[in-house]
């Protein structure tokens, strides 16, 4: 697949997220899709199980924004913040295609922390 056709493909994908169009998220899934969540060690099989997981999600989100989405060929990563009862949460997506469609993702989740001020002096604040 070309790389504009698969940049497109993963736009509509996250407008449908931001949207929370179910269905239309989650056409971008081989029916075998594997998803991997490591900070909590879980692994969803097959993208009926990954649609179903995130529908029955209980803090629907208020607000999607794609941060920057970059790759090449077969290998993608977004960055996006999801805002749950207004808390944002940074969320890096990392997918690998297989025939136009995405045979694997990894999503790791961050909350956001204070900057200590011990480093103060070589950062800029950016709010």
């Amino acid at each position: 697949m070309e790389v504009n056709n698969i940049q497109k493909a993963l736009d509509r994908h996250w407008a449908a997220s931001a949207e929370g169009d179910q269905v239309a998220e989650h056409e971008i899934y081989h029916d075998d899709a594997v998803c991997e969540y490591p900070q909590s060690g879980e692994v969803i099989h097959g993208r009926h199980n990954l649609q179903l997981l995130r529908s029955h999600h209980p803090g629907k989100p208020s607000g999607f924004m794609v941060r920057r989405m970059v790759g090449e060929s077969e290998l993608w990563v977004t960055e996006y913040v999801i805002t749950y009862e207004g808390k944002p949460v940074y969320t890096v997506s990392i997918m690998q295609f297989r025939d136009g469609k995405v045979s694997h993702e990894t999503q790791y989740f961050a909350d956001p922390f204070d900057a200590p001020a011990w480093r103060a002096q070589w950062v800029e604040r950016v709010v």
